[in-house]
């Protein structure tokens, strides 16, 4: 009986996945960042250089299929010697960009420039009633404040070369995961990271949705390490204490990066009450491991609020705190993305109480507003804001970018710019390209479908979770889906066998049709 309902139960999750998986692969396919020339939509067409580039892509294609030594010559590169092959690209990308930060490192507008302003000046009222009422965001400003005393500086370039540093101890924290979880993915996922870190000049803006990237990757990496068996009891006891300190760190720089971790430990639940033990010792085992776990989790949770209510470095109302069901009843709003109304109405309201009564009188009437019908559409066109964008919204936030939006083109430096300043001349040219990474990373996951080992299980999971937060919460752009990259890269890396085979066999089969068709 048990493992009937763990089949159903894992036969319903594949179905759900699918579905969420389908339609973003299907938004993505259909973005506007994906037209060629002038671009009535975005604003930023593609301009020759990614014309130069698609002949030259399209030469390669051709003479692959054409010319066999061309063909061996590029086996013998990416696939024979792949793990070699992927790891020099990927540190040539590494120094790639390194040499991006330091042309292109602007002041950051939005929650980053008030999270910057605050290393000077913590006494103006403006200041200290902003962290009042966004308290989710002094976590990241003590932790800078930390920082820029401990290294003496405040500069952009500054915090944004300790972005990079974050970002590529992410890429080695999701690396080491795939090597754990089969060795055989390890250059799939190395080519890969290196295409997403190629693409991601994320790494200039110095604000949660990239620092908690190794959070977020280092407790899937101490999870994998927990779970495998030929490693000492003394290696995971020590994977244990440092993955439940970093989903506690994870949640207080942002909550919703503990959505693996909220995965990790449904699937450890239903282990313990679905799935036969051969011993008896096994289940106690893992009883053992999850209540250790939860004492952990919750006694760093307890000393990491205490610290942040101890803080002396900014006056701050905790009272003053935005209350979640605002992000609840903004998320029906629009797009389901930011509204400046709703955000007003939370300054001006002076109690807590008021606050969440004011957020549920607005979800309530929105809701009714929209009908069943009406936000079952909604729902869908949200999941499309906040999924399509292979950009991850890059400069579609207010003030993003606080210098020149039009940069000059003198020099490298100037040049770098023009991909992805507003105004940028090159702008469309990034676009297109980030949005064809995010087509074969969605690709890959949604053709991966027959995979079904525990982790990549566990992965869909925390997918699942995250597609329905963005969809309940404030969403309407992609950049929310930053924080949820890891478990993106590290489940299309594991899936990528399948996936290959399948485009292989309907390769076959197209191949095979077209054959039939010529002959008749």
């Amino acid at each position: 009986m048990s493992k009937r309902l763990l089949k159903i139960a894992n036969a319903g999750k594949l179905r759900v996945f699918g579905f969420f998986i389908f339609i973003t692969f299907i938004f993505a396919l259909t973005s506007p960042n994906l037209i060629l020339g002038d671009n009535q939509i975005t604003g930023a067409g593609t301009t020759f250089f990614t014309t130069v580039w698609l002949l030259i892509a399209g030469v390669i294609i051709v003479c692959f299929k054409t010319f066999k030594a061309i063909n061996q010559f590029l086996h013998y590169l990416l696939i024979t010697h792949k793990l070699k092959t992927s790891l020099i690209l990927l540190a040539l990308v590494i120094v790639w960009q390194l040499i991006f930060v330091l042309l292109v490192h602007p002041a950051i507008g939005f929650d980053v420039g008030a999270v910057h302003q605050a290393l000077t000046d913590r006494t103006s009222a403006e200041i200290r009633a902003y962290y009042s009422i966004n308290y989710n965001n002094l976590p990241l400003l003590l932790v800078q404040h930390f920082l820029a005393e401990v290294f003496a500086t405040k500069s952009w370039l500054f915090f944004d070369l300790v972005t990079l540093i974050l970002v590529d101890l992410a890429m080695v924290f999701n690396l080491i995961t795939v090597a754990l979880v089969d060795r055989t993915r390890l250059a799939a996922a190395v080519y890969l990271h290196a295409g997403w870190l190629f693409l991601f000049p994320m790494i200039i803006v110095p604000y949660t949705d990239t620092w908690v990237l190794p959070l977020v990757s280092g407790y899937l990496m101490c999870y994998s390490i927990v779970k495998r068996c030929q490693l000492s009891y003394s290696t995971k006891l020590i994977a244990l204490f440092l993955g439940c300190f970093l989903l506690v760190v994870a949640y207080f720089l942002k909550p919703s990066a503990i959505i693996g971790g909220v995965a990790i430990g449904l699937v450890e639940l239903v282990s313990v009450l679905v799935k036969p033990r051969a011993k008896k010792q096994g289940r106690w085992l893992v009883v053992g491991t999850i209540f250790l776990s939860g004492v952990l989790i919750l006694t760093s949770y307890h000393i990491f609020k205490q610290r942040l209510q101890d803080q002396r470095y900014i006056q701050v109302d905790s009272a003053r705190a935005i209350p979640a069901i605002h992000f609840i009843s903004m998320g029906l709003s629009g797009e389901g993305g930011y509204n400046p109304k709703d955000a007003l109405a939370m300054a001006q309201i002076p109690t807590k109480a008021g606050r969440v009564t004011y957020s549920k009188k607005l979800l309530v009437r929105r809701l009714k507003e929209k009908g069943f019908s009406g936000y079952l559409v909604f729902l869908f066109q949200k999941h499309r804001a906040n999924t399509a964008d292979g950009t991850f919204a890059w400069v579609k936030e207010g003030h993003f970018i606080t210098e020149n939006p039009q940069p000059a083109r003198q020099g490298m430096s100037g040049q770098l710019k023009q991909f992805v300043y507003l105004y940028g001349t090159r702008l469309g040219d990034f676009r297109f390209a980030a949005q064809c990474w995010w087509i074969i990373l969605l690709g890959m996951i949604a053709l991966g479908w027959r995979e079904r080992r525990d982790f990549v299980q566990l992965l869909r999971l925390a997918l699942i979770g995250s597609f329905m937060y963005l969809l309940i919460f404030e969403g309407g752009r992609s950049r929310y889906l930053i924080q949820f990259l890891p478990y993106f890269l590290i489940l299309a890396a594991l899936v990528s066998k399948q996936s290959f085979l399948l485009v292989q066999k309907l390769g076959a089969f197209l191949s095979g049709t077209s054959k039939s068709l010529g002959k008749g």
